[in-house]
């Protein structure tokens, strides 16, 4: 009788278990909000973003998955994105850091005229290196999950043919950064500074001639709508100056994932995201271009070598002026002396390259 009773107790204590376990909900995943500035269907959230969070939730079993909000859906400014990801409003965005002009000064190198290679790979994997070893503290407050290229800047015409320097005269063109502005004043055009998504509006109300925006940003911006020739550099040429693109992650919701959901998100992040990205642009470049090139209605013009150096020469004077600027203590000719040595490195087939020592 008292085994009997034993087992009974058993029993019962093992049902009443297994009935709390049932009842009690699972540990919930976590859900991280992502945001960035552009439509849905851009490049970034369909080829990058949304495959990578699928991946994330794959390789953490379901802790991690992803809620995106392009197009600044929960508020702001692209130029407030960053402090929205600092602030904690997001977990993660996808920002270009210069529209947050002076936010991350030392990454402006990255922005210096005719110093990083054009397309997506080999500029992305540059600026990822720079970003980590030189521009670090620009970054102290956040979990960086990606830095890369947006291919380089192209110089998109509605009516003028741009060959030279000179038929850069009097033009009105959109820049996306200070620095891309600073470069086309020099050029001896005047810069407009806007965001993608107003830059085809704008020209087809005639405020702006043209446009300074990679190839990858044509189709979605319809930007091939309103304009008709396109300048754009060789392969061995630097092209005039990049847009350097970021995917931040608020270090306090980094914090708070468990440890092998931390070790997943590591997993896919930094530099195979970085090159992840650059793969997408580089790709998203080559379609824009082949289809505008076979197109009757535009021109496709590639700068000699003579009107790449007169370019080249002319903005000299602005990497002179960010190299001197001592403001932040920021030794900026350190940072552009490490600069063209990585770019030496990673990218030795660009023969005609500024060298700002």
């Amino acid at each position: 009788m008292r085994h009997s009773f034993a087992f009974r107790r058993t029993v019962l204590g093992l049902s009443a278990l297994t009935l709390l376990t049932a009842v009690l909900p699972a540990q919930a995943a976590t859900t991280l909000r992502i945001m960035h500035f552009l439509p849905a269907m851009s490049n970034a959230q369909q080829q990058v973003i949304e495959p990578w969070c699928e991946e994330l939730e794959t390789r953490s079993e379901g802790e991690l998955n992803c809620q995106i909000y392009p197009s600044m859906q929960l508020g702001g400014t692209p130029a407030q994105l960053a402090d929205s990801v600092r602030n904690g409003v997001v977990d993660i965005g996808w920002t270009a850091l210069g529209y947050s002009a002076g936010r991350f000064p030392r990454s402006e190198a990255l922005e210096l005229p005719f110093m990083l290679p054009a397309g997506g790979v080999d500029a992305s994997r540059i600026a990822w290196r720079f970003s980590q070893e030189q521009a670090a503290d620009d970054f102290r407050e956040f979990k960086v999950l990606a830095v890369h290229s947006d291919g380089g800047s192209v110089l998109h015409t509605r009516e003028t043919p741009i060959s030279s320097m000179d038929d850069m005269s009097g033009l009105r063109l959109r820049a996306s950064t200070r620095m891309a502005s600073q470069i086309i004043d020099e050029l001896g055009a005047s810069a407009v500074s806007m965001p993608p998504a107003q830059i085809a509006d704008t020209l087809a109300k005639g405020v702006i001639d043209g446009a300074s925006a990679s190839w990858e940003v044509v189709p979605p911006t319809k930007l091939n709508e309103v304009t008709f020739y396109h300048t754009g550099t060789a392969e061995d040429q630097a092209t005039p100056t990049v847009t350097v693109l970021a995917m931040l992650m608020n270090q306090r919701s980094y914090d708070r994932l468990p440890e092998a959901a931390r070790q997943a998100l590591d997993e896919l992040s930094g530099e195979v995201l970085s090159e992840r990205f650059g793969r997408a642009w580089d790709e998203a470049i080559a379609r824009a271009r082949d289809d505008i090139a076979s197109d009757d209605a535009h021109t496709v013009i590639t700068l000699d070598d003579e009107a790449w150096q007169a370019m080249e020469e002319a903005t000299q004077g602005v990497a002179a002026q960010w190299i001197a600027d001592q403001q932040g203590g920021i030794d900026r000719q350190a940072l552009a002396a490490s600069l063209t040595a990585l770019v030496e490195q990673e990218a030795p087939a660009l023969e005609h390259r500024a060298s700002h020592q």
